[in-house]
């Protein structure tokens, strides 16, 4: 794909201002020239402690570069009880390349169907060159009407979210991410 089907100039400030899932992705994988690798990720609600998810890849393994965008939409079978949790922390960890990274900003929006849920908006000011970092931010969960959560639960993948990764006001990486909120069982 080249990148002249990608949007040109996307902000922090345009990003904050969508008001749906974006239906594709705002900038090719080739603008990750900073070599940004996510290593670990884990998921635990703040108010118990109990670990919801843990994903690590194998540091050793030299990893290829992506030929496409599968790798970039996660599915999350969650369970109708995670509505129900207030707070969750996560821990990020990930590889930074040759070059400094300045303002590592990530812009996460959260839509069920049309309707933004909540915005989130983390900064890290600094990554060394070729260091592997840790990013822990927490995610207040907003009180949402039993209706929409019911509404939520009946209609599996209909949630999604936009992860929009910038370096001093550039968009370097995008994901994607839909829920299931269904009854596991």
């Amino acid at each position: 794909m080249s990148t002249s089907t990608y949007p040109e100039n996307i902000t922090p400030e345009y990003v904050s201002q969508l008001t749906e899932a974006t239906s594709t992705f705002l900038c090719p994988l080739s603008a990750n020239v900073y070599g940004i690798e996510f290593v670990y990720f884990k998921v635990r609600d703040l108010e118990s402690g109990m670990v919801l998810f843990e994903v690590q890849s194998e540091e050793d393994s030299v990893s290829e570069p992506p030929q496409d965008d599968s790798f970039r939409t996660v599915k999350y079978q969650l369970g109708p009880d995670f509505l129900k949790l207030k707070a969750l922390g996560s821990t990020i960890d990930f590889l930074v390349g040759p070059r400094e990274v300045r303002n590592f900003r990530m812009i996460e929006r959260h839509y069920f169907r049309n309707v933004l849920l909540k915005s989130f908006d983390f900064n890290l000011d600094f990554c060394i060159p070729n260091t592997r970092n840790s990013w822990e931010v927490i995610y207040e969960i907003p009180e949402l009407p039993a209706d929409l959560e019911q509404l939520m639960i009946e209609s599996p993948w209909e949630t999604k979210s936009d992860s929009f990764y910038f370096v001093q006001n550039q968009l370097i990486m995008h994901n994607k991410a839909e829920y299931n909120y269904s009854d596991l069982s």
